[in-house]
C-alpha cells in the first residue's frame, strides 16, 4: 500500500496542532467559558469519530471475515475494553498533570512542570494518533477521512488551549508554542505506529480499530469531559460536546 495516506495523516495531525497554537501569539488569554466550550466540542468530535469511524467499522470488518454478528460485536467489545485498559495502565503508572488541575503522583513535585505537561500531552494524544494511523492503514477513505478530519479539527482548539494554559502558568511564548507542537509530534508518531502495525498484519484490522476506539473513549471520559467540567462551566462544555458530535455526524455521512 502507498504511504501517501500516512504522510497526509502526519501532516494533518502535526499541522492542525501547530495552527491552533499560532493564535497564542496574539491572544494572551481566553475566557474559561470559551475554553471549556472548545474542550467540550473537541470531546464531541472525538466521541462521534470513535463511534462512526472506529467501533462500527470494526464490527463490520469482523463480520466480513466470517464472524457472526453477535460474535463480531462481542470480540470488538472485548478489544475495546482492552484498549481502554492499556491507556488506564499508562495513566496510573505515569506521573502526569492535567492541563489545569493539580499534579498527580508521588514524585510530581520533583519534576519540572514542562516535563509534566509533555507527559500529559503524550498520554492524551497517543490514542488519537493510533486511531488516525490505523484508519489510514485500512486504505478506505470512508473510514480514514472522517477520523483524520475530525481529529485534525479538534487538534486546532487543543493546540490553542495548551499554549494559553502554559502562558497562564508563566511560560515564555516560545516554550508554549514548542510544547503545543510536541503534541502534534507525539500524535504523528502514534499515527506512524498505527499505520505500520496494520500494514504488517491486516488480519488484525478489526481488532486494532476496536482497541483504538477503546483508547479514545477512555481519553474522552477520563480526561476531556472532567477537564471541561472542572471549572463550573458544565453548560458550556456540554453544549460544545453536542455541537461537536453533531458536526462530526454530518461530516461522517457526507464523506461516507
Amino acid at each position: 500500500m502507498t504511504t501517501y495516506p500516512l504522510l497526509l495523516a502526519i501532516l494533518v495531525t502535526f499541522g492542525a496542532t501547530g495552527l491552533g497554537a499560532l493564535p497564542a501569539l496574539f491572544l494572551k488569554n481566553i475566557s474559561e467559558q470559551r475554553r471549556d466550550f472548545l474542550l467540550g466540542m473537541s470531546g464531541g468530535v472525538m466521541l462521534a469519530a470513535t463511534c462512526f469511524s472506529l467501533i462500527l467499522p470494526a464490527v463490520s470488518r469482523a463480520e466480513s471475515r466470517g464472524f457472526p454478528p453477535l460474535t463480531s460485536a462481542s470480540l470488538v467489545a472485548l478489544m475495546l475494553l482492552g484498549g481502554a485498559a492499556v491507556i488506564h495502565l499508562i495513566n496510573e503508572f505515569t506521573p502526569h498533570e492535567h492541563f489545569y488541575q493539580g499534579r498527580e503522583g508521588a514524585n510530581a513535585r520533583q519534576l519540572k512542570r514542562i516535563w509534566l505537561f509533555i507527559l500529559a500531552i503524550t498520554i492524551h494524544n497517543i490514542p488519537e494518533g493510533l486511531a488516525v494511523g490505523v484508519t489510514a492503514g485500512t486504505g478506505d477513505p470512508a473510514i480514514a477521512l472522517p477520523i483524520l478530519i475530525g481529529i485534525g479539527f479538534q487538534d486546532i482548539p487543543e493546540g490553542l488551549v495548551v499554549a494559553l494554559a502554559l502562558l497562564a502558568n508563566g511560560y515564555r511564548m516560545k516554550d508554549a508554542i514548542f510544547v503545543s507542537l510536541i503534541t502534534g509530534v507525539v500524535e504523528a508518531m502514534g499515527a506512524a505506529v498505527g499505520f505500520g502495525f496494520v500494514q504488517l498484519t491486516e488480519s488484525v484490522l478489526p481488532w486494532t480499530l476496536a482497541a483504538a476506539g477503546g483508547m479514545m473513549l477512555y481519553v474522552i471520559s477520563h480526561e476531556m469531559i472532567p477537564e471541561s467540567h472542572s471549572r463550573g462551566n458544565a453548560k458550556h462544555a456540554t453544549g460544545g460536546l453536542m455541537i461537536g458530535f453533531a458536526l462530526m455526524l454530518i461530516l461522517d455521512i457526507a464523506l461516507g
